[in-house]
Parts: C-alpha cells; structure tokens; sequence
C-alpha cells in the first residue's frame, strides 16, 4: 500500500508540476510579450517568440480582411450608386457642350475627359488601398485618403497632412450641399413647367413647388446606410434611362445631316465644353464611400471592375445624348436637353416630370457624401447619448437649407455651376492628382518620372476647367444682374 502511495503521491506531483509549469508560461507569454529586456531573460522562449513575430511582421497588413462594414454592398450594388452618382442632371447638358466643341472635337473631348476621370478615381482609390496598409487601418475616406498620403509623404509635406484634410472636408461638404440645392431647384423647375402647361390659371410660383419637395425630402434623406439606398439607386437607373430613350426618340426624328452642324468649333469655346463635361461626369465624391462600404473591396479596380464598368456605360451615354442632341437642335440647343422637347405633347412632358423624380432619387445619395463627414464629426463626441435624435435633426437641417436656399434663390443655377465648377475641377481632378504625386514622390514616379509628367498635366486641365467655367458663371451673373436691373427701371417708369 505504501508503494502504491509513493507511486500516486508522484504522479499528483508530476501533474502539479506540470500546471505549475503551463501556468508559469502562460505568466511570461502575458506578462512580457511585449517587454524586450524581460524576454532576454528566457533565451530559449525568446528564440521561438521572436520567430513567430518575425513571420507575423513579415506579413503585410491586408485593409480589405479588417473591414467590418455593417451592411456591406453587392458588386452590383456598386456599379448602380456609381452609375446613379454620375448619370444626373449633368449628361442632358451634353448636346450645349457639344455645341461649344463640335461634332469632331465633342466626341474625342468626351473620351479623353472620360478617361481622365476614371483614371483620377483610380489613382485616388489605389493609394487609399496603399496609405491604409501603411497606417494599418481599414478603410479611409476622401479627405482621410489625402490627410495619410501627405503624413506617409515625403517629410517636408507631412505637416501639412491636417490642413489638407480639412480642405477637402470643407471643400466635399459646401459642393455636395450645392450641388443638393441645384436638385431642389431642377425637381420645382421641371413640375412647375409641365404643370403649368396643362394648368395654364395656375398661381403657384416656383418658390412654392421648391417648398414641397421638403417634406418628401426629409423622409427620403432619413435612410442612413448605402445599401438601402440601392433599391432608390435601381429605380432611379431605370427611370433615367426610359428618359434616355424618349428624350432620343425625339432627337433622332427626322434627324438633320451632319454637314449642317460645327465638326470643330473655335478654340476659345473649348474651355465651356471642357468644364460643362468634367462638372456633369464627376462623382468623386461617392466613390470612396462605395468602395469602403463594398463586400469584396478588390473587384473595384482592375478589370473588368466596378470602376470601369461604371464608367464605359457613363462615357457612352454622354457621347451619345451629347453627339445627337447637337445634331437634332444645333445652337439652339438649351442647357437642359429636355427643355427643347415639345411643350404639348404627352410624352415629352413626361419625361421631364420622370427627370424630375430620378433627380428626386439621387438627391439621398448626393446627400450622403455630406452626411459622411458630419457622422465622423459626431463620433468623437464622448457620450452617445441622443445620437438618433441628433442624427434626425441634422437631416432635416441641412435638406430645410438646401430648400430654403432654392427657394430664395430660383436661379440658383449659375451661383451653384461657379461653385461647383470651382470645387469638382478640383477635388475631381486636382486633388488626386496631387495626392498621388506626394505619397509617390520618394517611393517610385516611375520610368523618367513619367507619374510627375501625368499628373502635371491633369493639373493644368483641372485649372483651366476651374478657370473658364468660374468666368462664364461670373459673365451670366453680371449678364442676369443687368438683365434684371433694366427690367426693374423700366417697370418703375411704367408704374409712373
């Protein structure tokens, strides 16, 4: 018995020795895992936990496999809000572009301003995948983008990395609300021409038709995350394009030759047909959104890819509406195709009053990019107390605004095309070609430096799209002042 004891006492101390031991290594694997000075002290423990941590750190950090996106969008999903933020009012001011370029010039200047927004997106989403390796972070927006490009920069830039960031907040925040009064204006526009058409007695002003899309605006803007928003999106898509195909219908009736329209127009109109495309093509700042809120993030780029995709469809309708719309109506072609259809029939009224619920549709999506910043704004706040509350209020603020401003304002469209050509040359074209040449500066330009030479000159296209549509919004400005200041004196001498 007494051996059998020992035997027993033995194996309970040979058990106990042994937790004791796990134990004791668990300590020192939470303990001094990250203690260099303590770890010298196991020699044979560090040689296998350096090893491990050598193959992790060799590992490079993969964005995509840390995104934890609540309601993440389909591929599809992201090809429709693509197409939905580029496919706006803008492509049915294609045939008055073309009229400032010519039949010839229109057509190469569409494709070259085409690629050259599909390869500004692109750069600007490439090194946003790049700077988020770098930074080990998930995702970036816009302005995060930019801000990590400058700090991951060359060092005498990356001070500056803040500043740009809050350009470009700034920058996204005042185009996308703009670009949301614009909208306001064009949906009261549209109903109140079709209306007034078939209600000829009718007193209601264009201010009033602007305050009634306040309500139904509120309760569209309520939907907060991309993915709900793409049912909108589909239904917007299909509306445009049964647009699309009445708006046609009427352009290639009885169609005239093309001898009788301008193959190259003057080289000082080239600038208007430049600013009129990149303004109407760009979404620059719906993408980022719909790349970070993607399912499976590496289908965006590359090819086919959501990016390209997207736009091939976006290139082609506008060549084909712009091209056909000049040939249809020439110079009296007006900045919104649909204002040249005929005023007494049916189905050219149609068309504009299904224009005006597409716009309706994208308006969320426009108002997302805003609400993007504001949302981040917010996160830093200690409490979340009453976040849905302030979340409400913040909506129905900003769409009031919008509303309010359009109706203060019915010509609101050549303020909003200044501010606008202004702010989408820039962040569409300028901004990411620059963010790229910083965080590439000292790691790789390329052969002969060839990533200097191609963002060089799409800053110097961005400039001038700035520059000349900023001069012709400020010429209609003073031209619509004047306008309204002869007007004025001559209804004063009446009245006398």
């Amino acid at each position: 018995m007494r051996g059998k004891r020992f035997k027993m006492d033995d194996k309970i101390r040979l058990i106990t020795n042994d937790r004791m031991a796990k134990s004791e290594k668990n300590n020192i694997d939470l303990n001094n895992f990250s203690s260099t000075a303590e770890l010298t002290a196991h020699p044979g423990f560090q040689s296998s936990i350096s090893i491990i941590s050598k193959g992790k750190e060799d590992k490079p950090y993969n964005p995509f496999e840390h995104r934890m996106v609540e309601h993440p969008n389909t591929t599809i999903g992201s090809i429709v809000h693509l197409l939905k933020a580029c496919l706006g009012s803008g492509i049915l001011a294609m045939p008055a572009a073309f009229k400032n370029a010519g039949l010839v010039t229109g057509s190469i200047g569409t494709l070259l301003a085409g690629f050259i927004c599909t390869h500004t997106v692109h750069i600007l989403v490439k090194t946003s995948q790049e700077v988020c390796v770098d930074a080990k972070k998930p995702s970036m927006s816009f302005a995060e983008t930019c801000e990590a490009a400058f700090t991951y920069g060359p060092k005498g830039v990356r001070k500056w990395g803040h500043f740009v960031k809050n350009v470009v907040d700034y920058s996204m925040v005042l185009a996308y609300i703009s670009v949301l009064c614009v909208y306001v204006v064009f949906i009261g526009s549209s109903f109140k021409e079709t209306l007034d058409a078939y209600m000829p007695d009718s007193e209601l002003s264009i201010q009033t038709y602007c305050a009634l899309t306040l309500v139904p605006l509120v309760l569209l803007c309520q939907i907060r995350n991309l993915k709900y928003l793409v049912p909108f999106s589909a239904i917007a898509n299909v509306l445009i394009f049964v647009v699309f195909a009445i708006t046609l219908y009427y352009v290639f009736v009885d169609l005239p030759p093309l001898k009788e329209r301008e193959m190259v127009a003057e080289v000082t109109q080239w600038p208007l047909f430049l600013s009129t495309v990149v303004f109407a093509m760009e979404g620059i700042g719906v993408v980022m959104p719909v790349e970070n809120e993607m399912a499976k993030p590496q289908q965006f780029l590359g090819c086919p890819g959501v990016l390209n995709i997207s736009m091939v469809i976006v290139i082609s309708l506008y060549g084909i509406v712009g091209f056909f719309g000049y040939v249809q109506f020439g110079d009296q072609v007006k900045g919104s195709v649909t204002l040249n259809l005929p005023q007494d029939e049916l189905m050219a009224q149609s068309a504009k009053i299904l224009m005006a619920f597409v716009i309706y549709l994208s308006y969320a999506l426009q108002f997302y990019v805003p609400m993007e910043w504001i949302t981040r704004m917010l996160k830093k706040r200690e409490s979340d107390r009453y976040e849905n509350v302030i979340q409400i209020s913040i909506r129905i603020v900003i769409v009031t605004i919008s509303v309010a401003v359009a109706a203060a304002f019915p010509n609101l469209e050549l303020v909003i095309s200044f501010v606008g050509a202004i702010f989408f040359s820039t962040l569409g074209l300028l901004i990411p070609a620059v963010v790229d040449t910083v965080y590439h500066w000292d790691k790789d330009l390329g052969k002969y430096n060839y990533v200097l030479w191609k963002n060089t000159m799409i800053g110097i296209i961005s400039l001038v799209a700035l520059v000349s549509g900023a001069y012709v919004s400020i010429l209609g400005m003073v031209e619509e002042f004047g306008h309204q200041e002869l007007e004025g004196s001559h209804s004063n001498v009446t009245s006398l």
